[in-house]
């Protein structure tokens, strides 16, 4: 493809490009800074841009990518929760909050074996009798997202080494499927992940000191 034609080809796109598109984009960004900063807002954040994902990616033919964001929906809730210490009331919540923790080597081996088996299994499924477009690639993004989401809400420090391996992933899908600004958001989360886990590991050695 020519120069020209490439820019042409982005030319359109950007004319095409959703309002609602840009604001769950918005929406996202600010549920990973607040995420990074362990804001309790972030879960807010991620409950509105996660409910226009789940419109968008419906109409492109995202299968495995439309369930997952109701998957999301849950566990904006279950985050906020857990965040809060499991308490009921803000004034019990700031008492407790929830500390980052870690895994050790063999639950991350188990995590990954998890995700490629049950990738492979829907990618399969959905090749077989649905129209859903690149099977595979949509299903390893899904199922990697679900337990790095949970991973999360739990505050496991590797979380976001996991998100470092999805979002290139989902890069090249919704570039695929012509969501151009879904995909610059997730070019920006890259940035935004290795800054979130430098913030984590830090503020996981001063925990570790302080005990």
């Amino acid at each position: 493809m020519t120069t020209d034609a490439w820019l042409a080809q982005l030319t359109a796109a950007a004319a095409s490009l959703s309002g609602w598109e840009l604001v769950a984009v918005l929406l996202g960004v600010a549920y990973l800074l607040l995420a990074v900063r362990e804001s309790l807002w972030c879960w807010y954040a991620a409950f509105a841009s996660t409910a226009i994902f789940l419109w968008l990616f419906w109409q492109v033919g995202l299968l495995m990518e439309s369930a997952l964001q109701v998957y999301y929906l849950a566990m904006a809730l279950y985050g906020w929760y857990q965040w809060r210490g499991g308490a009921s009331t803000p004034a019990a919540a700031s008492l407790q909050p929830l500390p980052i923790g870690t895994w050790p080597v063999r639950h991350h081996l188990l995590a990954v074996a998890a995700i490629l088996v049950a990738s492979a299994t829907s990618g399969f499924l959905l090749e077989r009798h649905t129209d859903a477009m690149l099977p595979y690639v949509d299903s390893f993004t899904t199922w990697g997202s679900i337990l790095t989401t949970w991973m999360v809400a739990r505050k496991l420090l590797e979380n976001w080494l996991y998100w470092l391996v999805i979002d290139s992933v989902s890069i090249y899908l919704y570039l695929e499927r012509g969501l151009f600004l879904t995909a610059a958001l997730f070019a920006v989360y890259l940035v935004i992940v290795v800054f979130g886990y430098r913030q984590w590991r830090k503020q996981y050695h001063l925990q570790c000191t302080s005990g």
